[in-house]
């Protein structure tokens, strides 16, 4: 009998029995969209059932979500921020099911990644897991093990590749799960139907408890840890953004003054990923800056034209290489932070801003560094085709399941309709502005240049125009001679003034007097 036990036990199952240990008299396991019914899963039942008394397995029941749900309706275009309200995916009684020692699944095959109920079955099983390991306030009271059966595996953005204990391709993964990070994450809002809170307000003990290098004692005799912490962009192909980037570390600093995290001496790097083409004089001021540099290869759009403006944009993707760092901020260098964004850290990965449909936009992202993670990204690249042929497209293909951060975070320079007086004023609340369209650096400081071009309305504002040249004359001259005008940027310049004035546009930039004074002093 016993031969016959040992001939039929699940191979997981034997890893998990071996790492739990003989002390463990019993093991509860609870099963999750896996039923007799299905053929298939008779052999799973066989082998489980074998395994009694030493295993007591459960069937968790749950409510299947409503059928006429969409994606959309979890991940809207637009929310009202202040006051909004996501559906209701229907969970088990978890409190029935706070004891259990491994969770096994079946995920959904189904095709494209959006699809509501294999996101519902990911949260079933995580919320179980959870429940099951996370006892008191502050402690994790036992290891509990994750099994995901098929050749359907779960979703990235919930289960973490660093968490896997045992895979075998087509057949299984099995997770030993970090649940201080899970339980961050299962105190978000199912989607992006609500902006996420911080750390959904009971979630300070989970960052305080997060991984790093040092410690300190708390009561209950935990450890705090001081997560490690950094700012990031990225330069590559081309030195046109190089100006752009000291005037994104110059904002940083500035707002960093009366952040809580900084008071409590925290301490966050300024981190910029930069390929070989930049040379010392770049490099030179972007240290000045207060950019770290770390130089990196850069990494091939397979799906971009030869030459195009996306063709070395996934270098991008390298920003999930710094493990020396448990949460990163990214910003693109065409970004300037106008309010202290430190307290941001503490969402999880990934959260984002909106861009449109059920999209995020990848200027800003709060990121986990895992190199795990970054190989499958490389691996996702060769088959993936991206919607907008860059890394957003790509990104948002690989975290279906993201996080909403305020629209004002990473507000877009970007005007849908023009108003009666066409001044596309830019709210004073905002934490980040993002520069779309020609970047003020390539304009005269006199107003934005987006208007010389009436395809560009949409992009041209001079209050948020103004605010990038008050950081820029904040900073030292030393710094601001990276921001000079060029020749052939002046002449491009005079080019759409003059076809602007031709045409009478009616917002009359055209008309001022130019008195940038880096006219005089062209830069190479």
């Amino acid at each position: 009998m016993l031969d016959q036990v040992e001939k039929t036990k699940p191979a997981w199952f034997d890893a998990i029995e071996k790492n739990i240990g003989p002390s463990k008299k019993s093991i509860k396991v609870g099963l999750v969209n896996i039923h007799t019914s299905i053929n298939d899963n008779s052999l799973l039942y066989e082998q489980l059932d074998a395994l009694h008394p030493q295993v007591e397995t459960v069937s968790i029941e749950f409510d299947h979500v409503d059928e006429n749900m969409k994606w959309e309706d979890i991940f809207p275009e637009w929310i009202n921020e202040n006051n909004s309200k996501c559906p209701i995916l229907p969970m088990p009684k978890l409190e029935d099911h706070k004891d259990l020692n491994v969770v096994v699944a079946r995920v959904p095959c189904v095709e494209g990644v959006r699809d509501v109920f294999r996101l519902q079955v990911n949260l079933v099983v995580a919320n179980l897991a959870m429940k099951s390991g996370w006892v008191k306030e502050l402690e994790v009271d036992e290891d509990v093990y994750v099994v995901f059966i098929g050749s359907c595996g779960p979703m990235v953005d919930i289960f973490k590749c660093d968490d896997i204990f045992l895979h075998r391709l087509g057949e299984y993964w099995v997770y030993k799960l970090d649940l201080r990070s899970l339980k961050q994450k299962m105190l978000m809002p199912v989607g992006t139907c609500k902006v996420a809170p911080g750390y959904a307000e009971t979630g300070k003990e989970v960052w305080r408890t997060y991984k790093s290098q040092s410690a300190k004692t708390l009561k209950y005799n935990y450890t705090m840890h001081i997560p490690r912490l950094a700012y990031v962009t990225i330069l590559h192909s081309s030195e046109a953004y190089v100006c752009g980037a000291i005037a994104l570390a110059q904002s940083i600093t500035l707002q960093r003054n009366n952040s809580i995290l900084h008071d409590n001496n925290y301490n966050i790097d300024l981190l910029l990923l930069a390929d070989y083409s930049f040379g010392p004089n770049s490099i030179k001021g972007l240290k000045a800056a207060g950019w770290k540099i770390r130089r990196i290869k850069r990494i091939l759009n397979p799906f971009a034209k030869k030459g195009s403006y996306n063709e070395w944009n996934y270098s991008k993707l390298r920003i999930w290489q710094l493990t020396m760092y448990d949460k990163i901020i990214f910003l693109d260098s065409d970004l300037l932070v106008v309010k202290n964004i430190d307290d941001f850290f503490t969402y999880p990965q990934l959260s984002a801003a909106p861009n449109d449909l059920v999209l995020f936009n990848s200027g800003l992202m709060v990121i986990e560094p895992s190199m795990c993670m970054f190989e499958h990204l490389m691996m996702q690249s060769l088959k993936v085709k991206p919607y907008n042929g860059g890394d957003q497209g790509f990104v948002n293909e690989i975290f279906t399941w993201w996080h909403r951060l305020p629209r004002k975070l990473n507000y877009l320079k970007f005007f849908q309709k023009k108003n009666e007086k066409q001044d596309n004023e830019v709210p004073e609340d905002i934490y980040v502005m993002h520069y779309l369209g020609l970047k003020p650096w390539n304009c005269y400081r006199d107003y934005d240049c987006n208007w010389d071009m009436e395809n560009h309305h949409n992009f041209a504002s001079d209050s948020a125009h103004k605010r990038w040249w008050m950081v820029h004359d904040a900073m030292p001259l030393q710094l601001q001679s990276y921001c000079g005008l060029t020749k052939k940027m002046e002449e491009r310049i005079i080019k759409h003034r003059r076809i602007a004035r031709n045409a009478t546009l009616c917002d009359g930039h055209w008309k001022i007097e130019v008195k940038d004074p880096r006219r005089k002093h062209y830069v190479d």
